[in-house]
C-alpha cells in the first residue's frame, strides 16, 4: 500500500506561483510513475503532469511552460511548481502514484484557487 499526502495549496492571485508537494510512504519502492491530476467543479479529473522513475516528464498542453513536475526519489517526494497561474487553474489537485501491474493510489487532494 502506498499512502500519499499533498500540501501547498492555497489562494493566489492570477500571475502568481504555488508549489505543491506530495509525500509518499508505504510501498514506495514499487512506484513507477508519479502524477498530478486536478479536478475543477463540474469537470472531469484531468492529468496535469507526470514523471517517471527515470525522470521523463509529460504535461497537459494547458500547463506547458508554466508548470514543472519534479521528484526526489531519496525523500519519496514529488513536487509541482506552478507559475503564471490563471483563474482556470483553480481546482483540487491530486497526487497519484502508479505501481505494477496497474495499481493507482491517490492523495486526499489540495485546493488551489486563483483569483482574477
Amino acid at each position: 500500500q502506498v499512502q500519499l499526502v499533498e500540501s501547498g495549496g492555497g489562494l493566489v492571485q492570477a500571475g502568481g506561483s504555488l508549489r505543491l508537494s506530495c509525500a509518499a510512504s508505504g510501498g514506495t519502492l514499487k512506484i513507477n510513475s508519479m502524477r498530478w491530476y486536478r479536478q475543477a467543479p463540474g469537470k472531469q479529473r484531468e492529468l496535469v503532469a507526470a514523471i517517471a522513475t527515470g525522470g521523463n516528464t509529460n504535461y497537459a498542453d494547458s500547463v506547458k511552460g508554466r508548470f514543472t513536475i519534479s521528484r526526489d526519489n531519496a525523500k519519496n517526494m514529488v513536487y509541482l511548481q506552478m507559475n503564471s497561474l490563471k483563474p482556470e487553474d483553480t481546482a483540487v489537485y491530486y497526487c497519484n502514484a502508479l505501481t505494477p501491474p496497474a495499481y493507482n493510489y491517490w492523495g486526499q487532494g489540495t485546493q488551489v484557487t486563483v483569483s482574477s
